[in-house]
């Protein structure tokens, strides 16, 4: 069944989309795409929507290939039109014919399962970069996998188009594109043997707020903070950008200096924030985002958190504020929506502290109290000294997880250990878990480490924790009366609770105490 916006063939007038439109000779434009639709393409299964624009009131006729008859559509007085239509069965390839004034055919169409990724660097990470790279680009040949990158670019109001192409995933395509999407994309190919459709949509050291739609942002007043200190940063550009020029000129001078002397260069001084920055807030979902809207998905995966560590407690209602944003937006519903908790990541501490980077950690974890929302730790595959963790074949795997089990109905465990409760009982806190996947256990049979216990003074020491069925068992002689337990709390820490299913448990807190980022903006 199609959407009120179509016509049958015989019809000259008709509503679209409450719009009465008139079919005109006079100045007739050639039928337009966006760029998310063309060839390669990939429909998601259930169902299609397609959509752009032609002269106001132009009749275009529609023909797919997977269909017996046509149909007619009117371009409203604004030049747009729009159809929704059944997908046909996974698998193609297919073809549609759009005639108006131009003909435009769309070739070598699949349908099969669409997902977006999103996020900053770590989700922008190439293939070519990964571990492993030579090996993954080589055997990277999957013709019914197609790949979509968004162009970075920044707008101050929501946009109805992007640039990009989609392309078959080939080892001459898939080195430049986003590592962690295409790993995960992989995964659910090979367990689904259907058509998969990836959309990347990244820009590295951007923050969640870049990404949440205006009205959200505008909406809520705990945001204001956000918008306010933009707006301020765009009033003292003029001066901040004189002084940076200056900075800039006397820093290339110290560059030539230093690779005379053969001393270490400085770093080069950061530009301020100003119009076109991709921290501007919605400024990124404007460009990047809205284009994307109206095409139908199966959901989103997203890897970012890394610029917003300073405001964790922010972000525990800024990233559910952002995901909701997305969901408004798409004509769906409350898509999966799965993410990629923060890796270990700086150096590893020798006493239990507090962590920017582990409260916003507990911001991710409480977000999935949202509805439709799978989170993948990976708490156990960072570096100390780089903030890309090459390994993004486990990113892939671990969020493919989650979209198979919840998504797919399939039978796996995706995920690790996530703490539900504890008791405390003389001397010992009980801990309880869900996700245990067939059991608890300790990384290579050792013992469990990463744990800290204190009593009401809040100071934490390390702890001795067992394992006891499903539960850990936590005590200490320092601590006569404990009152809470943490587990990986701190920016690397040293960690070893898994389940059977060999997925690592979430970092976590029992208690409520003020963390070091509570008054955050």
């Amino acid at each position: 069944m199609h959407d009120r916006c179509v016509a049958l063939r015989p019809l000259t007038i008709v509503v679209l989309c409450g719009i009465v439109a008139v079919f005109s000779l006079a100045a007739q434009a050639d039928i337009r795409l966006p760029s998310i639709i063309g060839d390669n393409m990939v429909l998601q299964a259930d169902m299609v929507r397609i959509w752009g624009w032609a002269d106001a009131g132009e009749e275009i006729g529609v023909n797919l290939s997977w269909q017996k008859t046509g149909w007619t559509v009117i371009a409203g007085q604004d030049g747009k039109w729009s159809f929704r239509t059944s997908a046909p069965d996974a698998g193609g390839p297919y073809e549609m014919t759009l005639k108006g004034k131009n003909t435009v055919t769309v070739k070598n169409i699949l349908v099969g399962e669409v997902w977006i990724g999103s996020g900053q660097s770590n989700m922008q990470w190439p293939v070519s970069q990964s571990a492993n790279a030579d090996q993954e680009v080589a055997a990277a040949a999957y013709p019914k996998i197609r790949l979509f990158s968004v162009e970075r670019k920044v707008a101050d109001t929501p946009q109805d188009d992007c640039k990009g192409k989609w392309i078959e995933c080939s080892p001459q395509t898939v080195g430049d594109f986003s590592a962690a999407l295409y790993f995960f994309g992989r995964e659910l190919h090979k367990e689904l043997n259907m058509p998969i459709g990836l959309i990347h949509t990244s820009w590295g050291g951007t923050p969640a707020e870049s990404w949440a739609s205006p009205r959200m942002l505008e909406q809520n007043p705990v945001f204001e903070p956000i918008v306010t200190r933009f707006k301020e940063a765009l009033a003292a550009y003029p001066k901040a950008k004189k002084e940076y020029d200056e900075k800039l000129a006397q820093w290339k001078k110290d560059v030539e200096k230093a690779k005379a002397e053969g001393t270490k260069a400085p770093p080069r001084p950061s530009e301020p924030l100003g119009a076109g920055s991709p921290w501007a807030p919605a400024g990124l979902y404007n460009a990047m985002i809205a284009p994307l809207t109206p095409y139908t998905i199966r959901g989103a995966i997203w890897y970012q958190g890394e610029s917003n560590a300073g405001r964790a407690y922010q972000y525990r209602e800024l990233f559910p504020a952002m995901i909701k944003s997305w969901w408004k937006a798409w004509p769906q519903g409350e898509f999966p929506f799965l993410y990629v908790q923060l890796a270990n990541f700086m150096q590893a501490k020798d006493e239990p502290g507090n962590s920017n980077w582990a409260e916003l950690r507990e911001a991710q974890l409480m977000t999935l109290d949202l509805p439709n929302t799978g989170m993948a730790v990976i708490i156990d595959i960072g570096e100390a000294d780089n903030i890309h963790p090459r390994n993004k074949q486990d990113v892939g795997k671990r969020l493919a997880l989650w979209a198979l089990a919840k998504t797919y109905d399939k039978e796996v465990v995706c995920s690790g250990p996530l703490y539900k409760s504890a008791d405390i009982k003389d001397n010992k806190i009980i801990l309880h878990f869900n996700h245990v996947g067939g059991g608890l256990v300790a990384k290579d049979g050792g013992p469990l480490k990463g744990f800290a216990i204190a009593g009401k003074d809040q100071h934490f020491v390390w702890t001795d924790a067992k394992i006891e069925g499903d539960t850990v068992v936590v005590s200490s002689d320092k601590v006569t009366e404990p009152v809470a337990v943490r587990y990986a709390w701190a920016d690397n820490p040293v960690c070893s609770l898994y389940n059977k299913a060999g997925l690592p448990a979430s970092p976590f807190r029992t208690d409520f105490w003020p963390g070091v980022t509570v008054d955050s903006k």
